[in-house]
């Protein structure tokens, strides 16, 4: 032997270095949507616009507690999606809607979709009128559901299946029957 002093092998270092360069797109990558924590007293605020949207119905609050429950965002979100649409706010409205919005309520588009990510109440409210929208022109809750989530048939039962289980997890298993004030005596 030579005395000399041997460091790492190339071999070994090469594969330290792709397994970082593997890593690394990870490492890169943002935290999905559901990762988003709350500000303090936000889910308040959520859950009293929810309220206040649904008037006093409650299969409507029901149903736009599902439907947030399923999309989860949060006031100020702007999640993008792979069709260059974004979701916007607590229960996710997609930008699709905005102009729509914006020609109902006579608002420029900008400030539509502000207020879409940043006021809770209008965001509930949206999207009390896009469920409420779809349950007119199909006469199906379950379709109005998938409305809210997709143009796509397929899209639309899928997402429908997923927002009445969480209304399942949120009010029991009976969450469809009617409560005894609301039954005909």
């Amino acid at each position: 032997m030579s005395g000399r002093r041997r460091g790492p092998n190339r071999q070994s270092m090469f594969g330290t270095v792709l397994a970082a360069i593997a890593f690394l797109p990870a490492a890169l990558t943002p935290a999905p949507a559901l990762a988003k924590p709350g500000a303090p007293g936000e889910a308040a605020e959520i859950a009293r616009c929810i309220r206040l949207a649904a008037r006093g119905y409650g299969w409507l609050e029901k149903t736009l507690w599902g439907l947030r429950e399923q999309e989860a965002g949060w006031i100020g979100a702007e999640v993008a999606n792979t069709n260059g649409t974004h979701d916007l706010g607590p229960l996710q409205i997609n930008t699709w809607w905005v102009p729509r919005l914006a020609r109902v309520i006579d608002r420029p588009e900008h400030q539509v979709r502000h207020w879409l990510r940043y006021d809770a109440c209008f965001n509930a409210e949206a999207a009390r009128w896009i469920f409420l929208s779809g349950l007119e022109a199909t006469g199906n809750y379950w379709a109005a559901v998938g409305i809210y989530h997709s143009p796509t048939a397929w899209r639309q039962r899928s997402y429908a299946s997923k927002v009445a289980t969480h209304m399942r997890k949120l009010y029991g298993r009976d969450v469809f029957a009617p409560r005894r004030s609301e039954r005909k005596r």
